[in-house]
């Protein structure tokens, strides 16, 4: 199938945000934002954002129900298709489900067996294939085999702006927040976040959180321009970390986002038990990253977004025992 070429990029406004979270407020949960008393010396004060407790356990659903809401009735009548490791397909199947149109998702063949039941279960169409293809599709637009309409999983405007309703919630709960930090897959939630905050309180630092084993993100903020992280592994931190950032993305990201922190596949481990711990939350592995980035921090209040929680429960325990 031949690349389906994209609308230009723009910032998404306030008027915007705050005009989905109006639109997707019967869908999504409003989560909390708690204090994480870490007992970690040298470590700031630090609060979660728990979007871990939306009903699909992941932020996912916030762009996503925005997103499949912006459609006309033409492009509903095709059904959606989107590109996931888990979380942004299950935001989609679950949008498209209450929407009471048909959902299918490429599913990268090394998502969790967690997260492929999950989408199963809410009704989506599964067609798995490798990392590389189901990333190529991601610029491409396009896949061999799908048809409907493409909700694309970060690179999407309207996504982005459910996203961003993250960001005034924090805002709204923690007024004296100096950084808020969350992870970067795609770079959609850390665009929305920054896009929201650097709008009303553009002295707050937004950064991003990568694994040592995929760190697009970092990389591209040193070279001042989007890169290919060459030294990609697959790891447990399956819903953050791709290969390279996305020129597209990169525009997005660099105008609203100050930075990213890498952290080792250990400080991940090590934020997973903590929250655990302290918390008695279930963290997935890029909804940890933020964590292991935020106990780096010298300066508080730091928020860390957890962004999901859908983690194999005995890959859970493996990491927390």
């Amino acid at each position: 199938m031949p690349a389906i070429a994209p609308p230009p990029v723009r910032r998404v406004t306030i008027e915007e945000i705050r005009a989905a979270r109006e639109r997707i407020r019967g869908v999504i949960t409003r989560t909390p934002l708690i204090r994480l008393r870490h007992d970690v010396a040298g470590a700031p004060e630090i609060w979660l954002k728990l979007e871990n407790l939306q009903p699909i356990n992941a932020f996912k659903i916030r762009g996503a129900a925005n997103a499949v809401a912006m459609l006309d009735a033409d492009a509903r009548s095709k059904g959606v298709w989107t590109i996931s490791a888990g979380n942004a397909g299950q935001g989609v199947a679950y949008a498209a489900r209450e929407a009471g149109i048909p959902c299918t998702v490429l599913v990268i063949e090394t998502a969790p067996e967690t997260k492929i039941e999950r989408m199963r279960a809410l009704g989506a169409k599964l067609v798995k294939a490798p990392f590389d293809a189901c990333w190529n599709a991601m610029e491409a637009r396009a896949f061999p085999g799908i048809e409907g309409t493409f909700v694309h999983p970060f690179d999407e405007h309207d996504f982005i702006a459910g996203n961003a309703t993250v960001g005034l919630e924090i805002l709204e709960d923690l007024p004296d927040v100096k950084t808020v930090i969350a992870a970067i897959g795609g770079g959609g939630l850390t665009t929305g976040i920054g896009s929201a905050i650097k709008a009303l309180a553009p002295h707050v630092r937004v950064l991003g959180a990568e694994p040592e084993t995929a760190a697009p993100g970092a990389k591209s903020f040193a070279a001042h321009s989007p890169q290919v992280f060459d030294e990609w592994q697959a790891s447990f931190v399956d819903g953050a970390g791709g290969k390279s950032i996305f020129p597209r993305m990169w525009e997005r990201i660099s105008a609203v986002v100050d930075g990213s922190i890498v952290v080792t596949l250990n400080e991940v481990k090590s934020a997973i038990r903590l929250v655990a711990s302290k918390t008695r939350v279930i963290a997935e592995g890029a909804g940890a990253l933020g964590v292991a980035a935020a106990l780096k921090e010298k300066e508080g209040p730091v928020v860390a977004v957890v962004s999901g929680g859908n983690i194999d429960l005995k890959k859970f325990c493996e990491i927390i025992g």
